[in-house]
């Protein structure tokens, strides 16, 4: 709850219409919060403390990476770091089997660099209000998403291998085993994908189980946990996805 009520003040939830007006800011690096208009300064005063806490949040250190982590197509060691935390702690917070995660490649808008890695960088790794949404998907479906993405060059993914050929998805393994066209799959997206984003439209008409779990939360909590097993924050590419084989 702490980050979403960040996040709300980031977007600038906090206005008003009072005639006496001032201005507060608040910076983390080149991650800035301008809610523009505030009220007089008994307001000022009352918004001090979460000034304080937000500055406090967004420098506080969850992991740490020997190399730093940017985006590529088709494959990337941040696109997998991103996906396999969407993919671990949907299954953690639904309760439920995933088999498997993405997330679209316009959505990664930041990188994780070398050294400390902070909430601070989550936020601007992940600054949309995206949530986590589960859909069960019978897997021609799966398949024509997958050409999607195959159309694109490559998303980040978890959960599947395949190889790009002629825009296709070509030889898909869904956890090691060969795509069923007939089986149902249960897949996590954020709901911007699963609502169509992207042009993904084959997805709509599937039924989404949504909790209001945010991407950016799945992100903090899975590097928060890869630093509890002693483990730095430094996926690497595996061959998910491939280019002509």
């Amino acid at each position: 709850m702490m980050y979403r009520f960040i996040s709300m003040l980031a977007l600038g939830c906090f206005c008003c219409t009072i005639a006496v007006c001032q201005k507060l800011n608040v910076a983390y690096g080149n991650y800035s919060i301008k809610s523009g208009i505030v009220a007089d300064s008994s307001i000022n005063k009352l918004l001090a403390p979460y000034k304080d806490s937000i500055n406090k949040t967004m420098n506080s250190v969850i992991g740490f990476s020997t190399e730093g982590l940017t985006k590529k197509q088709p494959e990337s060691g941040l696109g997998n770091f991103m996906t396999d935390a969407m993919r671990l702690m949907s299954e953690k917070q639904f309760k439920k089997h995933v088999h498997a995660a993405f997330v679209n490649y316009g959505g990664v808008r930041s990188y994780l660099p070398k050294g400390d890695i902070t909430v601070g960088k989550m936020f601007e790794l992940m600054p949309f209000e995206n949530v986590i949404v589960l859909q069960d998907i019978k897997g021609d479906s799966l398949q024509s998403f997958l050409n999607a993405i195959a159309e694109r060059n490559g998303w980040p993914i978890s959960g599947i291998t395949f190889s790009i050929k002629d825009k296709k998805a070509i030889n898909v393994l869904v956890e090691g085993k060969p795509l069923d066209t007939a089986a149902i799959y249960t897949i996590a997206n954020s709901d911007y994908i699963a609502n169509g984003g992207d042009d993904i439209k084959m997805l709509k008409p599937f039924p989404q189980k949504n909790i209001g779990y945010l991407l950016r939360d799945a992100l903090i909590a899975y590097a928060q946990w890869l630093t509890e097993k002693g483990q730095s924050i430094d996926a690497k590419p595996e061959k998910r996805i491939v280019y002509g084989r």
